[in-house]
């Protein structure tokens, strides 16, 4: 038993720490390609490499017909919205903004289950929210709250993500039937392609222009994130509980923040720390307050 959750916790940190990686990696690959070109780019390579992995591990890549809506939702919310639209607040936010105000999703979550499923907020709940609101103020009130049209529209993109992606998760109450790999990929391929479509009409990308770096980050963005820390998070969940696996992905967003700073030179001071402390704790006590009606439903 102890080995297991040993091994848990080595895939929770494989993922935790390419999925970290990816914010700063997405900085760099803005310079050069646009965010929604090189977002589809990368996804739609990953969703066939990910269909290989499926097919040879005995996976059954057929979706039943009965299924495809709940799929397009999941690919809408999950792929499209979180992925197209947190790399899209890249181009305004830095690591630390756009990373705390992204992964405020599970505070979204605990609200958007109020009206939706008649589930009201406990009084923990309302602490999170407190909790996590005050980060984004202390983050964001640094310049006084004197934002251009510009930054205004990287927090407007990365909450849409994190509000999106959270009522997805509502509404999306039971676990789709499908394989874990053949689901993934289905999704960040579905999701990926109007990202391309979009991107190609309107960012009008320079084909020619990645250099080595840029080159790099894409292959980077493709087989990590997309591709090897999606089959590390279906390890850990083998491994460990849910609720241990979804707290422990507060690392994602601390261990971004920290490579920005050591990588781009993004500031990391007392500010940038007690938002971390604000916003993540109220994270933390939002997916918290999960783990208890887990258990009784178990039972």
């Amino acid at each position: 038993m102890k080995s297991t959750r040993w091994a848990g916790v080595l895939f929770l940190l494989i993922t935790a720490t390419g999925w970290a990686l990816n914010w700063p990696a997405m900085k760099i690959l803005l310079r050069e390609w646009p965010p929604l070109f090189a977002r589809g780019v990368a996804g739609i390579v990953a969703s066939l490499l990910l269909i290989v992995i499926a097919r040879c591990s005995g996976e059954r890549i057929a979706i039943a017909r009965e299924l495809w809506p709940r799929l397009l939702l999941a690919a809408s919310t999950n792929v499209f919205a979180w992925m197209g639209f947190s790399t899209l607040s890249m181009k305004w936010l830095s690591v630390s903004e756009g990373a705390l105000l992204v992964y405020t999703m599970p505070i979204w979550a605990m609200l958007l289950a109020w009206p939706i499923l008649a589930r009201r907020p406990s009084a923990e709940g309302f602490v999170s929210l407190v909790l996590g609101l005050a980060g984004v103020v202390v983050l964001l009130g640094g310049q006084g709250f004197a934002f251009d049209a510009g930054k205004l529209a990287g927090i407007g993109f990365a909450l849409a993500a994190a509000v999106l992606f959270a009522l997805g998760t509502v509404m999306t109450r039971t676990p789709i039937p499908v394989p874990p790999i053949t689901l993934v990929a289905w999704q960040v391929g579905i999701g990926c392609v109007p990202m391309l479509i979009i991107g190609l009409l309107i960012e009008r990308p320079d084909f020619g222009a990645l250099d080595h770096a840029g080159w790099a980050v894409m292959i980077y963005m493709t087989l990590v994130p997309m591709a090897v820390c999606y089959l590390a998070w279906f390890a850990t969940l083998r491994h460990l509980p849910p609720e241990v696996a979804s707290i422990g992905m507060l690392l994602v967003p601390i261990m971004g923040i920290v490579a920005a700073a050591l990588s781009l030179g993004e500031p990391l001071g007392l500010r940038q720390i007690a938002a971390m402390a604000l916003t993540l704790g109220g994270v933390a006590l939002a997916l918290r307050r999960k783990a208890p009606a887990a258990r009784r439903a178990a039972s």
